[in-house]
């Protein structure tokens, strides 16, 4: 099975594998201890700090190893805001960040400390003038990320660093580490091997020298003590391998992706209607793209690749288990729905690109087919939503109760009757589910309609709710 999941986790890479399996058998010991097995463990303990500092151009006793990548944003965050707690308790992060972030955010606010969350462009990119702006006398610590998770955006680190004015700057680099170089500027820099090619449960926080820093945890004598617990140390020599390796190939992998992913970024939208692609189109990631198609729910639409032998991912709002929104495509104002990530890994071929966009069209297609919609690929004729209906229609709007229907049913209704409308008549959905503040404006946006603004339910005949109004195109 083609495997295009790459963003989530990498598959372990040869190296990996093999530097695995031998520090399995020397590097078992406790490497806190004196006896021969113990300074052994030591040993590879010490050269795998090394190889990863060099990585991520620090020294190394400032890096740290963790459980994990969110382990290492949780204890980075909360360490940095501990340490800086004389300057104030204000944290500053852009709206797009990994979750770790957000929930540590949360907690955070919670305990009395406060936070504030930077817009982003349509790509998904901040500005670092603006981020720059948000500071504030009693700013602790800024955070964020070198590239978004879901849509692979790059953000500007360096020159947002250079505005931040002696405020540290924590930078969230599990997506690029490994596969770019890593941005100046940072104070705290946190990565994740799984994402690069190593195993799970390794994850790597690194601490400039002179920045203050304060472990929300009890005391503990390893890792600097900002990670308690037994280092895994056969895992960490895996991951400093693979991530030593994996640098060596990135120039001419990443080259190979980029160009597998353009293929997929341009003919997508001619394969497939009603798709838009997002994330910026050149400031990437070079092997992931992600996209949303309307009227599709994200988890239906993995489901039908993955039973055509396809593993994507889904950024999509409509899991059973939150119905929420995605933070990160709301922040940018695009559709939350329909939406699938294609993370491509070392080695995927031309051949593998090829057969998923040969399968793609029809999975969407099948996923499409009970809705009822007649959807044209663009410039093949009007799609539906293009308010070719009647003529000289009501001045009242054409109201569409959707309550307590969710994702993407507001918006399939929507299309489904937007043509029983006249060119700038005016069509009010009425929903109680969040994604349809997102998506009802991002699908005026792709269908050429006008998004008037949300009022209550109730004044269009709904006892709760929301209204949200649109425009028919002329």
């Amino acid at each position: 099975m083609p495997y295009f999941d790459a963003a989530s986790t990498a598959p372990l890479h040869p190296v990996a594998r093999q530097a695995l399996l031998a520090a399995l058998d020397e590097g078992w010991a406790d490497p806190a201890r004196l006896h021969r097995s113990g300074r052994q463990a030591r040993m590879l303990l010490d050269a795998a700090r090394e190889t990863v500092a060099e990585a991520l151009g620090a020294r190394a006793d400032e890096v740290s190893f963790t459980s994990s990548g969110t382990q290492a944003l949780h204890s980075g965050l909360l360490g940095a805001l501990r340490g800086h707690r004389r300057r104030g308790s204000h944290l500053l992060h852009s709206a797009v960040e990994h979750s770790a972030v957000l929930h540590t955010a949360e907690r955070w606010a919670a305990d009395g400390g406060s936070a504030t969350a930077v817009p982003v462009d349509r790509h998904g990119r901040v500005s670092a003038a603006e981020f720059a702006a948000a500071l504030r006398p009693d700013t602790a610590l800024a955070v964020l990320q070198s590239a978004n998770h879901e849509v692979g955006t790059l953000q500007p680190v360096a020159e947002t660093a250079e505005l931040l004015g002696g405020v540290p700057l924590l930078v969230d680099a599990a997506q690029s580490a490994g596969r770019l170089p890593v941005p100046a500027g940072w104070s705290l820099l946190t990565a994740s091997a799984h994402k690069w090619g190593g195993p799970a449960g390794v994850g790597v926080l690194a601490v400039r020298k002179g920045v203050r820093f304060s472990s929300a945890l009890p005391a503990d004598e390893r890792e600097g003590g900002r990670a308690p617990g037994f280092p895994n140390v056969p895992a960490i020599v895996a991951a400093a391998a693979s991530l030593r390796a994996v640098r060596a190939e990135a120039e001419a992998e990443n080259a190979r992706l980029r160009e597998l992913v353009d293929l997929v970024r341009h003919r997508v939208p001619e394969l497939v209607p009603a798709v838009e692609v997002v994330g910026h189109p050149e400031l990437r990631l070079p092997h992931l793209v992600t996209f949303s198609c309307l009227y599709v729910d994200g988890e239906v639409l993995l489901t039908g690749l993955d039973r055509a032998g396809f593993a994507a991912s889904s950024g999509s709002s409509c899991t059973s288990s939150t119905l929420t929104p995605s933070h990160v495509l709301a922040a940018m104002g695009v559709l939350t729905e329909g939406n699938l990530r294609v993370s491509l890994p070392a080695g995927t071929t031309r051949a593998e690109v090829d057969a998923f966009l040969e399968v793609l069209p029809r999975v969407v297609a099948e996923v499409r087919a009970p809705l009822g919609l007649d959807l044209a690929l663009p410039g093949s004729g009007p799609a539906d939503g293009s308010a070719d209906g009647p003529a000289g229609g009501s001045a009242a709007a054409l109201v569409i109760d959707t309550l307590g229907k969710r994702c993407p049913v507001p918006i399939i209704e929507l299309a489904k009757r937007v043509g029983e409308v006249a060119p700038g008549g005016l069509v009010a959905v009425l929903s109680d589910d969040e994604a349809a503040r997102h998506d009802i404006p991002a699908w005026c946006g792709m269908c050429g309609h006008s998004y008037t603004g949300e009022a209550p339910a109730a004044e269009y005949g709904g006892g709760h709710g929301t209204a949200y109004l649109v425009t028919v195109r002329g």
